[in-house]
């Protein structure tokens, strides 16, 4: 069936017509065009049928989630959790595989009248549904070789719906997963590779030093003890810098150290350098020999199109190229060459995921998503040199001691408080 959406007169979809999988191409993107795993399991009591992502495909972002009973779409934080438990150990914990998935059964089974917008229906008997459903993801993913061995059995997991318990209300954790590599902050205006990962957290207090070092280790969101201050002043750059756990950068002052959090303090570097460029100064931008051309889906386009103004001043040339197709032209100049596509599709990525938790003007979300995607993730080893450079644009920064969402880049550990720590 052809399909077109025309909204405040811009043209949002136009759909030939095509297979299932082909529709669900065409909505979500090409990237999925040869990552859809088909799902169809059939028994007396209901029929299941449709595509399912593989485990590569997961994303941070809720959106490409679809179900539909009867050939009518439905929201199901139940039905989702049978999906997510099948992917179990094959996606990071804060991703979300996606699927179009399709259940018929008996509409007496059913009960569509719990919601007002009829978005939300009753299973006769959801342990049922709640079983098959996850058995069917599994033995499709199995199937095509994706989970480790086939000794997923169908029949068997339904044999055993006595065990399946209702599930609680979830709520992901954001977990850590980084992999970047640093490049040198040797010029003043210099744009950050674009990458993806996150640094983790705890919020318990030291008592001490020992307590202190396991805080470092498994560190998340730092909340500041009340025996630590941070400081508004620029650190005098006279020790030598030390790097601790790939993670923090120790530097010694005269009475004192600072212990300093990479991550973090990469984020506030950026994120000021930006905001100068969005202020007027542009960061520079590295002209690509080849354009890389990108489809994206509908709402995707949208999005960039919104963006375009400000991803210009920080180094971004981007032109549109039809409905949905946008042709890179240049980046930032440390944004690796090969890697223009990524970048752009990771910036947009975590907008959409910072914009779902946050309430905040639109450039102040953009300035955010990019500092902490282009910022050094923890895990990499730096050299000396550019541990010095990060400590001396750090204390260069109008705000040094915290990134722009709150968490603190450093922390200061004075004589007096140290001896206090060893009992001394």
């Amino acid at each position: 069936v052809f399909f077109s959406l025309t909204s405040n007169g811009q043209q949002l979809f136009y759909l030939e017509g095509g297979s299932l999988k082909q529709r669900i191409v065409q909505l979500l993107g090409t990237n999925y065009s040869a990552k859809l795993v088909s799902v169809k399991e059939n028994t007396d009591y209901l029929n299941v049928y449709g595509f399912i992502g593989k485990p590569e495909t997961a994303k941070k972002t809720r959106g490409d989630q679809y179900f539909f009973v009867n050939n009518r779409f439905i929201k199901s934080g139940y039905l989702h959790h049978a999906i997510m438990h099948a992917y179990q150990d094959l996606i990071p914990l804060d991703s979300f595989p996606a699927y179009v998935l399709f259940i018929d059964l008996d509409p007496t089974q059913i009960d569509v009248n719990v919601h007002p917008t009829k978005q939300e229906i009753k299973f006769e008997d959801e342990k049922i549904v709640y079983a098959f459903m996850q058995a069917a993801v599994k033995h499709a993913l199995a199937q095509f070789s994706i989970t480790p061995t086939l000794d997923f059995n169908l029949d068997a997991s339904i044999q055993g719906l006595d065990a399946v318990q209702k599930p609680f209300t979830e709520r992901e954790q954001l977990a850590t997963q980084t992999s970047t590599i640093f490049r040198a902050f040797t010029e003043a205006n210099q744009a950050h590779k674009v990458v993806s990962g996150e640094w983790s957290a705890s919020k318990e207090t030291p008592s001490g030093f020992v307590s202190l070092t396991k805080q470092l280790m498994q560190m998340q969101e730092v909340s500041i003890p009340e025996t630590v201050q941070l400081t508004t002043h620029h650190a005098p750059l006279t020790g030598t810098p030390t790097q601790v756990f790939n993670t923090y950068i120790l530097l010694p002052a005269a009475d004192k150290f600072y212990l300093i959090h990479q991550q973090a303090a990469h984020e506030r570097i950026i994120y000021e350098r930006l905001e100068a460029a969005t202020l007027g100064r542009p960061v520079a931008t590295q002209q690509s020999l080849f354009p890389v051309s990108i489809e994206l889906t509908p709402q995707d386009a949208v999005l960039l199109t919104e963006l375009l103004p400000d991803l210009q001043k920080m180094g971004y040339t981007i032109e549109p190229f039809g409905r949905s197709t946008f042709v890179i032209q240049g980046t930032p100049a440390d944004v690796v060459t090969g890697n223009e596509k990524g970048a752009l599709e990771n910036i947009l990525e975590h907008y959409k995921h910072f914009s779902s938790e946050l309430k905040l003007p639109r450039r102040e979300l953009l300035l955010r998503t990019v500092a902490w995607q282009q910022s050094v993730k923890t895990g990499n080893a730096l050299t000396e040199k550019e541990m010095t450079q990060l400590v001396e644009d750090l204390f260069n920064c109008r705000q040094p001691n915290a990134t722009a969402s709150g968490r603190p880049t450093y922390l200061e550990f004075g004589r007096e408080q140290l001896e206090k720590m060893f009992i001394r």
